[in-house]
């Protein structure tokens, strides 16, 4: 795939060198220091779908702090620093997601939940950190990996994350990447259009964050559909990604695990929501909430 010919974005808020805010507890540049990787990622996976005051409780547990203002830790958007590549392939990353989803607003091509949709999309920041950040949700480490939060309609990355994916969970490739951004980008859609919150009836909270994260998975492929000419994006690149989602499948990382745990849904199932918006473009196919049966998903 290419990225010379994308647009950057200037929606980065380079906080890289920042410390993450008044109340952290951690120190050095190694958060979470001996936990193991199946702890760090389920911690990860709790911060993405509790709610903002439990999510702060467990970040006050883990002597992150929790609650605190975002303001004195924002600088203002704007363009990567001249020569950083890395920053740089975010930026283009993130600018084709803008340009995609502003024109799917913009032609009302998205599931309805009750309210009108916005016919035009709010680009959300991009935050680029190391070590932890002060949030809208309170202040995170690291080791959580990517996020999004709801309460500020940010996005933030440590892009050490991105050795942990190729190093670790063996999930290498520059579409694997960009894959990781757009699904942080499909839960800010969710956020704009009010898919979100709520849940259908006697369903658990745990199965009502597999439907969000699936439905995030398949915008994530919309996102890929509409690219994938101006990325040059061809079977190896698609390959990258569907190993992504496979290998940050809720059973693949637990080895198995209880499925009543299960927060992101099976690696089959991450696949199967990415490519269904892949190959549609359609984001009202990733509609995960009218898949009456949860078995069906």
């Amino acid at each position: 795939m290419r990225f010379d010919n994308q647009r950057r974005s200037s929606n980065i808020e380079d906080r890289r060198g920042m410390r993450g805010g008044g109340g952290g507890g951690f120190s050095g540049g190694l958060p979470l220091r001996g936990m193991s990787l199946r702890g760090i990622i389920i911690i990860g996976l709790l911060l993405l779908v509790l709610p903002a005051d439990l999510r702060n409780a467990l970040l006050s547990s883990l002597g992150a702090g929790g609650g605190q203002s975002v303001s004195d830790q924002s600088v203002a958007p704007g363009s990567c620093p001249q020569g950083d590549q890395a920053c740089d392939f975010v930026s283009a990353t993130l600018g084709s997601t803008e340009d995609v989803w502003a024109q799917q607003f913009s032609e009302g091509r998205l599931p309805r939940y009750g309210a009108a949709i916005p016919t035009s999309y709010t680009n959300p920041i991009l935050v680029l950190f190391t070590d932890q950040v002060s949030t809208g949700c309170g202040v995170a480490p690291s080791s959580v990996g990517p996020f999004y939060c709801p309460a500020d309609n940010k996005l933030y990355i440590d892009l050490s994350f991105y050795d942990v994916m190729r190093t670790r969970l063996n999930a290498p490739g520059d579409f694997a990447q960009s894959y990781v951004i757009a699904h942080e980008v499909g839960h800010h859609i969710q956020n704009l259009i009010g898919s979100s919150s709520g849940g259908l009836s006697g369903e658990t909270e745990n199965q009502t964050s597999v439907r969000r994260e699936l439905q995030a998975d398949c915008f994530a492929g919309v996102w890929g559909h509409f690219a994938q000419a101006s990325l040059a994006v061809d079977d190896s690149d698609l390959r990258e990604a569907l190993n992504a989602a496979h290998q940050i499948g809720d059973d693949q990382l637990s080895r198995g695990g209880d499925p009543r745990e299960y927060t992101h849904g099976t690696s089959d199932q991450r696949m199967r929501w990415f490519r269904r918006g892949f190959d549609s473009g359609d984001a009202r196919q990733c509609d995960t909430w009218s898949v009456q049966d949860y078995n069906q998903l």
